[in-house]
């Protein structure tokens, strides 16, 4: 830390720093707290972030900073305003690094102002005010602030109030010894992993044991992200892998379970590949409706309203949290029926829950989209057209044929091209010829549901319903086949296909744009999988041969996609998406 004795000398200091490292400012008479200042100078999310008082730059903003402090030095000693004359600036804007901050915004560089609650940050003009900035910095405890920020606004009851009141404590353990979200975020992993494998061990002591762990796992999981709010130590790696990891450890228990009934005398894959099926697309059909609406014009709608209202009411708020089984409510049940029952009851459980809770999501969204008036964007079209997953079958139908005109065109052929889909899986004889038609019958549909801008009302829908098709026809023709095995094939298949699904979505979501269309291509989109999976089951009739083929294209589609998730993740710059929660 340097003292510069003018702006002039704090532009030569600051153009002494090495060009690689953050650089901020503050006004020797600040007064606050330390965490407004930590929020303000040391979150790695934002170029350029100021509170009152005080102005930081990442490296990439540094050259504008310069700029700006010129600029500002230069008005300041002619005399000249920093602001429009018919402005009236706020107090905090009056200082050296204000007016900085509003200069760099003038020249078009964002600046982050983080929301400080009940912290104080200013910069006292007088003795008076400095007595009493002093007063309200020590009448706010900063630490215990900083503790309930930590934690995030909109979480699960079960999170709320089982978990949360002491991870925090442990974030902040975990934060003084110098530990990082990342190495908590894979230490949940690894123990859900365990927790997994006590489960396969199909007796008694291992499902308690495995409960058990399942929990200590989700208590984890949510002290690396409280401790990424809480020490600001956020990344790219880091929100990729807290979002992968907790489908990663889910679906692990799964297998764990399935593999602990098999040992057991119970063959309940089926049901954990159903669940999983089931809470994948549960999955897709809230990414899809919040890609084509969190950007919409004329958002607004009569159903939106109604649950606005409802969040006022405190109990209402906590049911329908509820109702939809979030991860902690999900994480709780499993562990204690697995403690307390068989593996078969806790599927059945999962699989009641989840089928509810999709009931209720889904009925809320589709009342939501028919009484809105939104006009969708090119964006939000091209984030549902990436999340469709179409390969070049679909691609080149929709490229030949004439878009469909009408509102709710697209989601109804979605819709039929799934029923087909998944009604000739079902209903044909297994190894029936007829199954490759519906398949090439999928194809044609899924094509001209996308060949036209996905911007209708319901349009979201298509890729819940792509989804759809490709899971449960892999789940179905895995069921009947008299393969040995062919299940848990095809529950490595889905986990494959499912992590390139939810790889989309981070990506979307991080601004990045989709995986590369190499990538779609190579593992042959929704359509083309779909697809291959019917000839497989129609062409290897003999007992191994759909087995050996499922577990093949499993490990072809996990190469490819693991790979290229790994480089683009590793590499990118993509922004860390966190929620940080409401203020304290």
């Amino acid at each position: 830390m340097q003292t510069a004795a003018d702006a002039g000398d704090a532009a030569a200091l600051l153009a002494a720093v090495p060009a690689g490292r953050r650089v901020a400012l503050v006004d020797p008479r600040f007064v606050g707290h330390v965490h407004a200042l930590r929020l303000g100078l040391t979150d790695p999310r934002f170029a350029a972030a100021t509170v009152p008082g005080a102005l930081t730059a990442q490296p990439e903003a540094r050259g504008a900073l310069l700029r700006a402090l010129r600029r500002t030095t230069a008005a300041v000693g002619a005399g000249a305003p920093v602001v429009a004359p018919d402005t009236d600036p706020a107090p905090e804007d009056r200082t050296v690094p204000g007016r900085i901050a509003v200069a760099l915004e003038a020249e078009g560089t964002a600046v982050k102002r983080p929301e400080l609650g009940s912290l104080t940050a200013t910069v006292p003009t007088d003795a008076g005010a400095r007595a009493a900035a002093e007063s309200a910095r020590d009448e706010v405890d900063d630490e215990a602030v900083r503790l309930r920020s930590a934690v995030k606004a909109h979480d699960g009851f079960f999170t709320t109030f089982a978990i949360s009141p002491y991870s925090r404590y442990i974030a902040r353990w975990c934060a003084r010894r110098g530990l990082t979200p990342n190495q908590v975020t894979t230490a949940s992993l690894i123990t859900a992993l365990v927790a997994a494998g006590a489960a396969a061990t199909g007796t008694r002591g291992g499902y308690i044991a495995a409960g058990i762990l399942l929990l200590v796992s989700f208590v984890l999981d949510c002290t690396d992200g409280q401790l990424a709010r809480y020490s600001l130590q956020y990344s790219t790696m880091g929100a990729w892998l807290d979002a992968t990891f907790d489908r990663a450890k889910e679906y692990a228990y799964y297998a764990g379970l399935a593999i602990g009934a098999v040992r057991g005398g119970d063959d309940v894959w089926v049901l954990a590949l159903g669940a999983m099926v089931l809470q994948a697309c549960r999955h897709v059909v809230d990414f899809s409706f919040n890609e084509a609406n969190h950007d919409a014009v004329a958002n607004t709608s009569p159903t939106a309203a109604l649950s606005d209202k409802l969040d006022s009411v405190g109990w209402t708020v906590w049911a329908r949290r509820m109702i939809v089984l979030p991860i902690g409510e999900r994480w709780a049940m499993i562990a204690v029926l697995t403690a307390l029952t068989t593996p078969r009851i806790v599927f059945y459980a999962l699989l009641i829950g989840c089928s509810l809770a999709a009931c209720y999501t889904t009925a809320g969204r589709l009342l939501r989209s028919l009484t809105r008036r939104a006009s969708r964007t090119d964006r939000a079209a091209q984030a549902l057209a990436d999340l469709a997953d179409s390969g070049p079958l679909a691609q080149g139908v929709a490229a030949v044929a004439p878009g469909l005109r009408g509102a709710f065109t697209a989601p109804a052929v979605a819709l039929l091209g799934t029923l087909v889909m998944i009604g000739g899986a079902l209903l044909l004889p297994y190894g029936s010829r007829l199954t490759v038609a519906a398949a090439a019958v999928y194809v044609v549909l899924s094509g001209l549901a996308v060949a036209r801008p996905l911007k209708g009302a319901l349009d979201w829908l298509v890729p819940p319903f792509f989804r759809a098709a490709e899971y449960v026809t892999i789940l179905v023709l895995a069921a009947r086949s008299d393969a040995p095995h062919a299940v848990p094939a095809a529950f490595g298949l889905i986990s494959a296909v499912a992590y390139h699904h939810y790889d989309t979505v981070y990506r979307i979501r991080g601004g990045t744009g989709a995986p590369p269309h190499w990538l779609v291509r190579t593992i042959g989109g929704h359509e083309g999988r779909t697809t291959l999976v019917a000839v497989l089951a129609a062409v290897l009739t003999h007992a191994s041969g759909f087995t050996t083929a499922l577990t093949a294209l499993a490990v072809a589609v996990a190469l490819v996609v693991l790979v290229e998730s790994i480089r683009f993740w590793v590499s990118s710059s993509a922004p860390a998406v966190h929620d940080e929660g409401e203020l304290a």
